[in-house]
This record gives C-alpha cells, sequence and structure tokens, in this order.
C-alpha cells in the first residue's frame, strides 16, 4: 500500500519528465555555453584588438555591459515579445510570458526544457547588439550604447525573432533561417550601417591609418568565434541528431572556404595575404551559412562560404573606400551583406538536385521569392526603427563624444582605466 501511493505520488513527475530527451538536452547545455563564449570572450576580443590602444577597453565593456544588461531585458520582456502569444497580435509579436511568469519548472520545449530554450535563445539576443558595437567603436557615449542596446533588443530584435521562429507571419509565409541569417545578421549589419552613418567618421577617417592594436588578440578572438559557431548553428537544431552534425559540418566547411576566398582576394589585390584577411573571410564564411546551415548539404557549404569570402570583401572595399563610411569594423559589409547573401542562397542550395534537404517537389523560384520578402521586410524595419532610436538616444543623452575625448580616448574618458600600463 504504501509502495502504491509512493509511486502515484511520483507519477506526475514521471509524466512531465517523459518527453525531456537527455541528448537533446545535454547538447543545448553545451550549445548555449558555447554561444555564450563567442559573445565573451570571442567577440570581446576579437573587437578589442581590433581598435586602437586607446579604446580596447571601451570595446570590452561594450560587449560585457551589453551581456549583462540583455540578459535581464531578455528575461523581463525580450523572450515574452520573441516567443510569447500575442494573441491577435500573434503574427507581429508576443504578448505573454513576461518575467516568465507562464513558465513553470516542468514546461517543455520539444524535448528540452523550456528554461534551457529560453537561456539558449539568451544567448542570440545578447550577440546580436554587440554585434552593432563594431560600427561605432572609438566614438560612442558608454550610456548610448547601453540605451540604445536596450531599445533596440525590445523593438527591433525581439519582433523580427518573432516573426522568423516564434510563430509570425514570415513563419507562416514558409519564411527558411535556420540559425539567424536575418534575425541576427542582417539585422545587426543594417543598424550598423544606419549608426555609422548617422554618427559619422572617426577623426581623421579615412586619412589617417587606423589599422588593429593588436592582431594577437583579434585571432584569439577569432578562433573562439569559429568553435564557438557550432554551438550558434548546430545547436539551432535543438536536438542532438542528424541535424545538427550536419549543420556544424557545413559551418566548418563555410569557415574555411571563406577564409581561403577572403585571403585569396587581398593577395591578388594586394600582393600580400593578410592575417586579418584570412580571419575576417572565416567570420564572413560564419555569417553567411548561418541561414543556411539545417538545410544545405557539404557542397552548399563549400559554395556558400567561397560566394561569402569574395562578395564580403568587395562589400568592404566598395564601403570604406569608394563610399567612405567608416563602419569601423566592418560589421554591415561582413554580417549584414553576408546575411543577405546566405538568406537567399539558402533557396538555391536546399534543392535536392544541389545536394540540399529539399524533397524532389521543391520550387527553388518559389522559396527565393520568400526568402526576398523576408530579406526586404528585415531590412526596412531594422533600417527605419534603428533610425528613430538613434534620433531618440541622442536627444536623451547625445550619442558621441567630443572631439577632445575621441582624441584622448574612451578608456581614460569614459572609464578612468588603461587597457595597457607601460
Amino acid at each position: 500500500m504504501h509502495l502504491f501511493i509512493l509511486l502515484m505520488t511520483l507519477l506526475p513527475c514521471t509524466a512531465a519528465a517523459s518527453d525531456l530527451n537527455s541528448g537533446d538536452t545535454a547538447w543545448i547545455l553545451t550549445a548555449t555555453a558555447l554561444v555564450l563564449f563567442m559573445t565573451l570572450p570571442g567577440l570581446a576580443l576579437f573587437y578589442g584588438g581590433l581598435v586602437r590602444t586607446k579604446n580596447v577597453l571601451s570595446v570590452l565593456m561594450q560587449c560585457f555591459a551589453i551581456a549583462c544588461l540583455v540578459s535581464i531585458v531578455w528575461m523581463v520582456v525580450g523572450y515574452g515579445l520573441a516567443f510569447g502569444d500575442g494573441g491577435s497580435m500573434h503574427k507581429i509579436i508576443g504578448l505573454g510570458n513576461f518575467m516568465l511568469a507562464d513558465m513553470t519548472p516542468d514546461s517543455m520545449s520539444g524535448t528540452i526544457p523550456e528554461i534551457l530554450f529560453f537561456i539558449f535563445q539568451m544567448t542570440f539576443a545578447i550577440i546580436t547588439p554587440a554585434l552593432i558595437v563594431g560600427a561605432f567603436a572609438e566614438r560612442m557615449k558608454f550610456s548610448a550604447v547601453l540605451l540604445f542596446s536596450v531599445l533596440w533588443l525590445i523593438l527591433v530584435y525581439a519582433p523580427v525573432c518573432h516573426w522568423v521562429w516564434g510563430g509570425g507571419w514570415l513563419s507562416d509565409l514558409g519564411f527558411m533561417d535556420f540559425a539567424g541569417g536575418a534575425v541576427v545578421h542582417i539585422n545587426a549589419g543594417v543598424a550598423a550601417l544606419v549608426a555609422a552613418l548617422m554618427i559619422g567618421n572617426r577623426k581623421g577617417f579615412p586619412h589617417t591609418p587606423m589599422p588593429p592594436h593588436n592582431m594577437t588578440l583579434v585571432v584569439t578572438g577569432a578562433a573562439m568565434l569559429w568553435v564557438g559557431w557550432f554551438g550558434f548553428n548546430g545547436g539551432s537544431a535543438l536536438t542532438a541528431g542528424t541535424g545538427a552534425g550536419m549543420a556544424m559540418a557545413v559551418t566548418h566547411i563555410a569557415a574555411a572556404a571563406g577564409s581561403l576566398a577572403w585571403m585569396t582576394c587581398e593577395w591578388v589585390k594586394y600582393d600580400k595575404p593578410s592575417v586579418l584577411g584570412i580571419v575576417t573571410g572565416m567570420v564572413a564564411g560564419l555569417g553567411t551559412i548561418t541561414p543556411a546551415s539545417g538545410f544545405v548539404g557539404p557542397v552548399g557549404g563549400l559554395i556558400i562560404g567561397l560566394a561569402a569570402g569574395v562578395v564580403c570583401f568587395s562589400a568592404t572595399q566598395y564601403i570604406k573606400r569608394v563610399l567612405k563610411i567608416d563602419d569601423s569594423l566592418d560589421v554591415f559589409p561582413v554580417h549584414g551583406v553576408g546575411g543577405i547573401l546566405g538568406t537567399l542562397l539558402t533557396a538555391v542550395f536546399f534543392a535536392n538536385s544541389l545536394g540540399g534537404l529539399a524533397d524532389a517537389n521543391y520550387s527553388m523560384a518559389s522559396q527565393l521569392g520568400v526568402q526576398a520578402i523576408g530579406v526586404v521586410a528585415t531590412i526596412v524595419w531594422c533600417g527605419i526603427i534603428t533610425f528613430i532610436l538613434l534620433r531618440l538616444v541622442d536627444a536623451v543623452v547625445g550619442l558621441r563624444v567630443d572631439e577632445d575625448e575621441e582624441t584622448e580616448g574612451l578608456d581614460l574618458v569614459l572609464h578612468n582605466e588603461r587597457g595597457y600600463n607601460i
């Protein structure tokens, strides 16, 4: 009798846990740590090495503070906007589960605990506004960075995330974005371009040389990004099965191909391949394969990576040398252009005839149209709202430090510290 009572007491827990897959859960726990590793320390070191000595701490501080701030905002309101039930507004925005009010310890998201899905998605929300930092590095006020990041997460990132992954209107159209081509990379790239145009060029650009102050940091950060990206793309399968394996494989192939393509372009144009070029090509390859990583095969990964290296290299040259726009760390030409390219090529290399995972009835032309709609919608929404938010932040706290402060460097001016005491 006592044994029967004990079994009946445990039954609800057993039933609640019956949907949980321990392998999937273990993999997403690992992937979550890998994606956070991309921002802290990966992106922070990558960006930190790219700026001048007098601004290295300001970039590290911005990445670190954004990670902390976004984590709280995501818990309070971001997750609910992106993945909550919006009622009559459901196709546009989520409206519910704020402060995780609707989540219980037993809540599931597929075969993993919902709380794990929440924190996995949090790491994506962290890195996206952190990517934008590269556009206004060395000249934006710290207070402006924080205020803009919070508003941008709520009004740009969360809605687009909901459209694509939260059951919104792009999802209904059949828009394909496996791990963040539109949600992360196009969003961050367009915001970066708008910010660079509105804030203006750094003092001395483009006539004064502004080379990276520490290439060792750059390569170290880039290597961490490469490793972390396996969690970014492979984790987006949300299972530990064949989908995750293929996503990891094509991610690695595209990163290697992007590196070699960028290096070759630079070698041909400037007679010498640079370390900065090969690691930037890797980031371009990774960003471009992101939307396609769960839909294409190894051949698709190879061609997308090669295309990323060539196209993003050309875009960087055009933005910097022809248009003379000071997107300081090339966020738009690498992430924005790469995200657009990868999102469109997803429709091409998803085809079974090109090694993709589609069935025989797949229509490439139809899907390409859907992908184009998603790209345009993301660009328009992000561009307009980012512009409005930057104007608002400028009115409230001001966007840019003054000329003397920029000359002295943000490390001392804003944080009263030096990166190197030598």
